[in-house]
């Protein structure tokens, strides 16, 4: 073997062609052309109190968009709206729980194309921050983690059990080979990566957060790592090797110092500085007065650092994603189904008072013109459409998968659906017989709230604050059913290893353990929602309505399908199908009384829209064009 020595100047010439060469073939294999035609030799580093790229002084001006928040029609509107507020780099997490929906299935295609995203940005003229998780909390269902992980009783996620680290490897080795030709030095726009998320709020295996960073370089991520924590987090939430960041929304300067001190002579960054704030069902509204948020994000400037605005669009929480909230709390609270998050950019795409704030406090900081701000969408008030249809639940049921009959409970994650990866979202329905009637007792095993029915008579509500319920006695056997819809699992905190969904334990009845169950899995998937659209069993709504059910109304549209807001008034609690797609739940104790519907998702001529409702409905859907958030409250 023949050893040929480079010198160091050779050295040097070599790896400004490599990485030329680099640039070029991302230029040409990620379809479509790279804006910044800068040649890449030093990326994003932290070896001074100020970020440099290429040797020049760098400031992070970032803000989040996630992906799988906005519809994909959307994402170079939200944007090109991004780089015109002054923003030069994009923020996002990847959501584990979409990616993977089961063990071994992955789905990066469509709404999920991650990849198709990174190349977008970078064509916008837009660097990338690249959260990859696995854990991302993000007020999104169990933090990011698929529900299936919970099939094992002995699960400890975020930590090295070796249960969760091979179901990490297994993910990684999907996403990151994804990934890793995006980066910056082979001529993409990933000029970080963030390992995990707030860890030091968790902390509960010294190992865990070297194995997520090693998961990291082994595969093949060469650009700065990065830890994200609040100020106590800071404590326990770094590794070696990563620069560690801040999260706040009030000025912290006590955080900033402290990071100082950990860090002397590096650059601090605001990782996540929160715009705004998100909301619980049965609270009110959350808004951080634009004023207070230019005062701070002024400040920030001026001690030099950089910031990331999480977020600076939220999106929505489509489908059954929006997760829970238990700090401080005896129970679970969950999380709407917008995300507006009072951020700079609304839910819909709009510009707001802190966008125009921000904005010019940005154009500060750049040499050149901002570009122009994008014109915006139109939104419409489509005229009300009436209910031409209902469908029981009951009459639904042989549409789903072939029931369980089961001894005893079993929650919504173990059951034997979804080729053996359990049920992740929706309702399930717990069926068992009765002789008597008496007291029927949750014993705090309902998660998160059933709708209990006997002989398919609706007798009330189990729940986290109800867990009695007085049954009147009857003649013979009755069939005793509990609806129990998992409401969200909490993403952020000690107990997610907690949050499995549906009966946890033992329902009694006269303090005697009820048995024999038929259990019905009712995750309300697309082809589950197709089956009940196109089947022969619907009733006029002349005939008796019978709750739970399903309403089917069609939206006829002419000339472009335009965003428009659905409002409810008049109906109780439930989701809403739009084409198939699930527009998210909606719940009359608010505080939000609309769902958005993007544009894209609809079609010119007849649209299906399919509402399932727990207890209470209205003749008809009525249509906003503008959001209704309830009301307001300041963060505290």
């Amino acid at each position: 073997m023949v050893v040929v020595r480079l010198s160091l100047k050779q050295r040097y010439g070599l790896l400004v062609c490599f990485t030329i060469a680099g640039l070029i073939a991302y230029q040409f294999t990620r379809r479509g052309p790279e804006v910044r035609r800068m040649s890449r030799v030093e990326g994003l580093r932290a070896n001074s109190s100020r970020f440099s790229l290429e040797g020049e002084p760098f400031r992070i001006l970032g803000g989040s968009i996630h992906y799988f928040r906005v519809p994909r029609a959307y994402w170079e509107d939200r944007l090109l709206k991004m780089r015109a507020c002054g923003l030069n780099t994009l923020t996002t997490y990847v959501p584990w729980n979409l990616h993977e929906p089961e063990r071994g299935v992955f789905n990066f295609q469509d709404q999920l194309d991650l990849e198709a995203y990174l190349h977008l940005a970078a064509s916008l003229g837009l660097w990338v921050i690249l959260r990859p998780g696995p854990y991302i909390c993000a007020e999104w269902d169990l933090g990011g983690l698929p529900s299936w992980l919970l099939r094992d009783k002995n699960m400890k996620m975020r930590t090295t059990y070796p249960g969760f680290t091979d179901a990490v490897n297994s993910f990684f080795d999907q996403l990151i080979t994804r990934v890793v030709p995006h980066q910056y030095s082979k001529g993409g726009p990933i000029i970080a990566v963030q390992v995990e998320n707030e860890y030091g709020s968790y902390a509960k295996d010294t190992e865990y957060m070297p194995f997520i960073k090693e998961a990291l370089l082994s595969r093949g991520i060469t650009e700065l790592l990065l830890t994200s924590d609040n100020q106590e987090g800071l404590k326990l939430g770094g590794v070696q090797g990563a620069l560690e960041t801040i999260n706040f929304q009030k000025l912290n300067p006590d955080g900033i110092k402290y990071l100082d001190g950990i860090q002397p002579q590096k650059p601090k960054m605001v990782m996540e500085y929160w715009s705004g704030w998100f909301d619980l069902w049965g609270g009110l509204h959350h808004v951080f007065t634009p004023e207070e948020m230019l005062a701070v994000v002024s400040e920030i400037l001026k001690l030099d650092m950089s910031i990331n605005l999480y977020m600076f669009h939220g999106g929505t929480n489509f489908g059954f994603m929006s997760g829970a909230f238990a700090v401080g709390t005896p129970a679970p609270k969950p999380m709407v189904t917008s995300y507006d998050y009072d951020a700079p950019l609304s839910e819909a795409g709009d510009y707001t008072t802190k966008y125009h704030l921000l904005r010019n406090l940005f154009s500060h900081y750049h040499t050149k013109p901002l570009p122009e701000v994008p014109s915006l969408q139109e939104r419409k008030a489509y005229q009300p459409v009436v209910i031409q249809q209902h469908l029981s639940l009951w009459d639904s049921l042989h549409f789903t998968d072939k029931p369980f009959k089961s001894e005893r409970p079993v929650n919504m994650e173990n059951l034997p659906v979804n080729n053996n990866n359990g049920q992740s979202y929706g309702y399930t329905l717990y069926e068992t017989t009765i002789t008597r009637g008496g007291t029927l007792s949750s014993k705090n095993n309902i998660r998160d709230r059933a709708l209990v029915f006997v002989d398919r008579h609706f007798v009330g509500v189990l729940d986290y604050k109800m867990q009695e319920l007085a049954l009147l006695d009857g003649k013979g056997e009755r069939t005793l059913s509990l609806l129990v819809e998992n409401c969200g699992r909490v993403n952020y905190g000690k107990t997610l290893d907690e949050q499995r969904k549906g009966l946890v334990g033992d329902i009694e009845l006269n303090k005697k353990p009820l048995r024999d169950f038929i259990i019905h899995s009712l995750d309300i998937k697309p082809g589950f929602v197709n089956r009940v659209k196109s089947s022969g069993h619907w009733k006029s709504m002349r005939q008796q309505l019978a709750f739970p059910g399903f309403f089917q109304a069609k939206l006829h549209v002419e000339g472009k399908p335009r965003d428009t807001f659905i409002r409810l008034p008049g109906w109780s609690k439930g989701v809403v199908f739009i084409n198939g797609r699930n527009l998210g739940r909606y719940w009359s104790i608010g505080p939000q009384q609309t769902l958005y519907v993007p544009g894209p998702w609809l079609h010119k001529g007849t649209n299906q829209v399919v509402v399932f409702e727990e207890q209470e409905a209205d003749g008809k859907i009525q249509f906003a064009s503008s959001p209704d958030y309830g009301m307001t409250v300041d963060v505290q």
